[in-house]
């Protein structure tokens, strides 16, 4: 028998640090059973990404594209020059922010050795963050709401807790051992190109993604290659470790996300009104949008569903109307002589997001400047700063009588990307919303924005949208 040789292919923009660290764990692949070499394809970085893989690792096949093609475009740049070889027996995608235990690619090998009926084979993807948290193992998709459902997702292995991702990268991780009733691989209908591995062969009869740009690209991809005959499997015993979901905000994304699910279904002979049901539920997201007060998100929904009816795929020249800056130029707005007074909710953790020590700074250079936080609803106080001052907030529908005594009482209101609410949105006050990477400022909602797009929503009820 022939050492199978395999072609890693990692797909990057402006993530430089990332995918030198990728292709630092690569280096400690446990190899024996096979050969390998790695592609990297760069969509036009402006970090120094492709300067700096050609110094580090010179033996590296490395193809620049003149512009961001997004992860589509990447792949089949990829998947294009791959096919143009006659050497390689499998192709194994890779996102460019994961970190590969050291066993991941020989047991995703082995399943394929083993089981001619699998074409491909995917990772169990951990968290970065939360390194002894499972993001995803595979996932499962309901047609009927256009969602993917992550397989064991959130499942936690206690023996990890404590343990960080350079440790368990060379450690036994079988989750088999580890979860309850979960088996060493398991068929599915999705795995991540986070880190997949497919039979050249049937990937080149399978053929480029779907033009998608970016995100349900590798899902089309599963799903087509399934309809072919093959299997689709996860393994327990292949790791890998990725940014989790729940510290990247969606903004522009929202469109992709959208319009991409709506032609994924259609591409694989969704009926009608599963389509419209998925419309109506898209809809009603832009309603939240409006709600909270990001209307250019809302706008994305639209815009999402109008290129779907119209068969517009690719990639698509978004403006919003706010950006988000980082965390460590929010002094100007604070230093602002308009914001005397701001609000800030139970919800958002100025440890987390690295503005305590500002928001200090701020309070000693501007001792005008009042701030108020409010408490856990309940009445329980966060304590972030010196001397805070709270707000109570009351529990259960009392709450919404505060936020209406609230309304025009404060110049901006602080609240996390990551729990908004509805009545903080509407205290007639400018929004910085935050995460854990940035912020974003917006301006007060408008009812009626929020009227149209109840309305829109409304309509789907009694009028079907057209799907050629």
């Amino acid at each position: 028998m022939t050492t199978p040789h395999i072609l890693i292919i990692i797909v990057t923009w402006n993530k430089k640090q990332y995918v030198l660290e990728l292709l630092a764990s690569l280096a400690t692949l446990d190899s024996s059973s096979y050969t390998y070499d790695v592609l990297v394809i760069d969509n036009a970085s402006s970090d120094g990404t492709a300067a700096a893989i050609k110094a580090a690792y010179p033996q590296i096949k490395l193809i620049c594209n003149p512009e961001n093609i997004g992860g589509t475009g990447g792949f089949n740049t990829g998947l294009q020059w791959a096919f143009e070889q006659a050497h390689y027996q499998y192709l194994w995608l890779l996102d460019n922010d994961v970190l590969v235990h050291h066993r991941a690619l020989t047991e995703l090998l082995a399943l394929l050795e083993k089981e001619p009926d699998i074409a491909i084979a995917g990772s169990t993807m951990m968290q970065l963050d939360y390194p002894w948290r499972v993001n995803e193992m595979g996932a499962f998709i309901d047609r009927g709401l256009g969602q993917l459902f992550l397989n064991r997702h959130l499942e936690e292995i206690p023996a990890w807790q404590g343990r960080s991702v350079q440790e368990l990268l060379t450690t036994e991780v079988d989750l088999s051992k580890y979860l309850m009733h979960c088996q060493p691989e398991m068929d599915i209908e999705y795995v991540a190109a986070a880190s997949l591995l497919v039979r050249a062969d049937v990937a080149k009869q399978a053929g480029l993604w779907r033009d998608y740009f970016i995100h349900f690209d590798d899902v089309e991809w599963c799903l087509r290659i399934a309809e072919m005959g093959h299997r689709v499997v996860v393994s327990a015993k292949s790791l890998i470790w990725h940014l989790s979901a729940a510290a990247k905000v969606p903004t522009w994304v929202l469109y992709y996300d959208n319009r991409n699910v709506l032609d994924l279904l259609k591409t694989h002979g969704a009926e009608a009104a599963s389509l419209q049901r998925l419309i109506r539920y898209i809809l009603k997201k832009a309603v939240y949008y409006n709600l909270i007060g990001k209307p250019d998100l809302a706008r994305l929904h639209y815009e999402a569903i109008t290129d779907f009816t119209a068969g517009n795929l690719g990639k698509k020249d978004i403006k919003l109307l706010s950006t988000y800056q980082p965390n460590n130029k929010v002094m100007s707005v604070l230093l602002e002589p308009t914001v005397k007074k701001i609000l800030i909710a139970w919800t958002v953790n100025l440890q987390a997001i690295g503005m305590q020590k500002t928001l200090v700074q701020a309070i000693r250079s501007r001792p005008e400047l009042s701030i108020d936080f409010l408490t856990l609803p309940g009445g329980k106080p966060l304590f972030q700063i010196p001397h805070a001052n709270f707000v109570i907030m009351p529990k259960n529908f009392s709450r919404w009588k505060t936020y209406w005594q609230l309304r025009g009482r404060y110049d901006l209101v602080i609240q996390s990307d990551y729990q908004p609410s509805y009545g903080l949105s509407w205290l007639k006050a400018d929004l910085l919303y935050v995460n854990n990477e940035g912020f974003c400022r917006y301006s007060p909602p408008k009812l009626r924005d929020v009227w149209r797009a109840v309305m829109r929503w409304i309509r789907t009820f009694f009028v079907k949208t057209s799907i050629s």
